[in-house]
């Protein structure tokens, strides 16, 4: 049965409202998109700026954000940075420009987009994160709302243990090490492997990018450097699915262990047809909303927490329908 979502606050004053999940018909590019407050709504804008809008997860959690924005009246300019720092802080000095109530950002770069954050401090515009952290020492952000991604990252090594033959054998992890959230998701994945399966040990530990060619890539790479090869985390569906592929290209398919992360239709789909055997599934409408809710009580003279956490659930075959 799937693990049902638990969201910990640090903090009771946070009412999260149901936000439905949608596919997203949003344009992909650079150019904002916004969803107009009805009329006699509240008169506030938020800026968003997500750091890849063409992926899944994006789309879904802005779907979050747009439904709850909805209940209050906001207007939400969201626009795509692109995978590009430099991108995401002109759109940063766009949102100030414009004088928005608030920002939203995924950091392309958790490092280099302190500068554009104490830009809006300067400005007296509150900045909140969503999914991934900025990590500069400089710029202050209200609050950050995301999965629990050591927790998320320890629900995929418990099903990698699950999945290997008596729990032993080679394993490899197709990372991305720059981001903050997969930092987290492969601390977990790596402490419920020495925790639950310690025979079981990482033999490689690649980047991928995050994206599917390269982790297909990678893995044929990996195939030929360890054919010993039991298991595979990818550290998004993309890093998962592009691994699957590979494997299967190889003849492997049902031989090696495929552990993804955030269970996207497609990744259901995939495990459902035995091309991977589980995933961490995020849920990141829920994200959205939250993020928006928190917003708004911020906007009501509340102090939200300055993390706020989302559980991570599992998905495996027995819960595809």
């Amino acid at each position: 049965m799937k693990n049902v979502l638990a969201v910990s606050l640090a903090a009771a004053f946070l009412v999260v409202g149901a936000a439905g999940c949608s596919k997203s018909t949003t344009s992909s590019s650079g150019t904002a998109s916004e969803s107009a407050a009805p009329a006699g709504g509240g008169a506030k804008t938020i800026g968003v700026s997500i750091q890849n809008r063409e992926a899944q997860f994006y789309q879904d959690m802005e779907n979050g954000m747009k439904s709850a924005a909805s209940k209050y009246g906001y207007t939400l300019k969201v626009v795509d940075a692109s995978r590009d720092n430099a991108k995401q802080q002109s759109q940063v000095e766009d949102f100030i420009s414009q004088k928005v109530d608030a920002i939203v950002l995924t950091p392309y770069d958790s490092q280099a987009i302190g500068s554009a954050i104490v830009e809006a401090n300067k400005a007296n515009i509150p900045v909140f994160t969503a999914d991934i952290a900025s990590t500069a020492k400089e710029g202050d952000v209200v609050a950050h709302i995301a999965s629990d991604n050591v927790q998320g990252g320890a629900q995929a090594g418990k099903l990698m243990c699950a999945g290997l033959p008596k729990g032993t054998g080679a394993v490899a992890i197709i990372d991305e090490p720059e981001v903050t959230s997969v930092q987290d998701r492969v601390k977990g994945f790596k402490q419920a492997l020495a925790q639950n399966c310690a025979n079981a040990k990482i033999v490689a530990d690649i980047s991928g990018g995050g994206e599917r060619a390269k982790a297909s890539s990678v893995m044929e790479d990996l195939l030929q450097s360890h054919k010993d090869l039991k298991g595979v985390f990818g550290i998004n569906d993309d890093s998962a699915l592009g691994a699957a592929k590979a494997i299967q290209a190889a003849g492997l398919s049902g031989k090696i262990v495929v552990v993804g992360y955030d269970a996207t239709p497609e990744a259901q789909t995939a495990i459902k047809n035995g091309q991977m055997y589980g995933d961490a599934i995020q849920h990141p409408d829920q994200i959205g909303s939250i993020t928006i809710e928190t917003i708004h009580d911020y906007f009501g003279g509340k102090t939200p927490p300055k993390k706020i956490a989302v559980d991570v659930g599992q998905f495996t075959k027995a819960d595809a329908k």
